[in-house]
């Protein structure tokens, strides 16, 4: 991964904090204190989920951050559910404002945040997004993910969506859960708790700002998932020839194995584009054994 000049394409996992890595993208014996700075070797963005649960971040918390991530990683944190699902964007203003504050450290490392909205925030709520979009600050990129099926039927609810997105320059994000929805969950526990996690919406591809980010949800399979993946290629390619930066997220149903899947996937890109992750410390480590 090149370490000075930001890279083309983005690449990343849910999150850096994953003891189950172990023995594969980190150390047989990593401490929690160092999985930050050992992700940032081969991954070059986080989306950062930790907020949407746990909020604002404490100030020693995010200069720990600061100090491990190189100049060259994004995180794209999502805003506390407090404010998109509690309380639904309205009367935010205090909270969004030290929300933002508290990632201050952060701000040349600050990719898109991502205003995850909840499945029933509809097309008759949009003002409030509105509101908040225009108050947003020029400096930090946005993304926004609808669920609510309304946006994914092609018509006035979704135009009205995606207009206001891009007056805004702000980035729509894009769940393709095909992998994962391909196959009936069956027995395996993985797949039903994702299966019940994740919103079944179909997959409009569309770059609304400068920032194009892709959730791919995948599947247990690894032929699935090479299969659905195939048609990206050609679009991360074409974003970043109109000089756009996408951002491609991996998830697997578990996460167990996500790092091993962006490697997977990222190895089919057009060289140029993305280096794939080589050996995993705790894989070369296997080896000696």
């Amino acid at each position: 991964m090149a370490t000075s000049d930001e890279p083309r394409l983005h690449l990343g996992l849910p999150m850096w904090a994953n003891t189950d890595w172990r023995g594969g993208l980190y150390p047989r014996h990593a401490k929690a204190a160092t999985f930050l700075a050992d992700y940032a070797r081969f991954f070059s963005s986080v989306e950062g989920n930790t907020t949407f649960y746990s909020g604002v971040p404490r100030e020693a918390t995010v200069a720990g951050w600061a100090r491990q991530a190189p100049a060259y990683f994004r995180f794209c944190f999502k805003l506390p559910a407090r404010l998109t699902h509690e309380k639904r964007l309205v009367a935010i203003d205090e909270e969004l404002a030290a929300f933002l504050a508290s990632l201050a450290p952060l701000e040349d490392r600050l990719g898109p945040l991502m205003i995850q909205l909840p499945r029933d925030f509809g097309s008759d709520e949009l003002p409030r997004l509105a509101d908040v979009l225009e108050r947003w600050p020029r400096n930090i990129p946005c993304a926004v993910e609808v669920r609510a099926s309304e946006f994914f039927h092609k018509g006035s609810a979704e135009q009205q969506l995606n207009r206001l997105l891009i007056s805004h320059g702000v980035d729509r994000v894009m769940l393709d859960v095909r992998p994962l929805f391909s196959t009936p969950a069956g027995n395996d526990p993985r797949l039903l708790k994702a299966q019940g996690e994740k919103p079944r919406r179909p997959l409009h591809v569309l770059s609304t700002g400068e920032r194009p980010i892709v959730r791919f949800i995948g599947h247990l399979d690894t032929a699935i998932n090479q299969r659905y993946f195939a048609a990206w290629i050609e679009r991360l390619v074409l974003w970043i020839k109109q000089g756009k930066t996408p951002y491609l997220f991996v998830h697997t149903p578990d996460n167990r194995h996500a790092p091993e899947l962006a490697r997977a996937l990222t190895s089919r890109l057009p060289a140029g584009i993305l280096e794939a992750p080589g050996a995993y410390p705790g894989e070369r480590q296997a080896t000696l054994f």
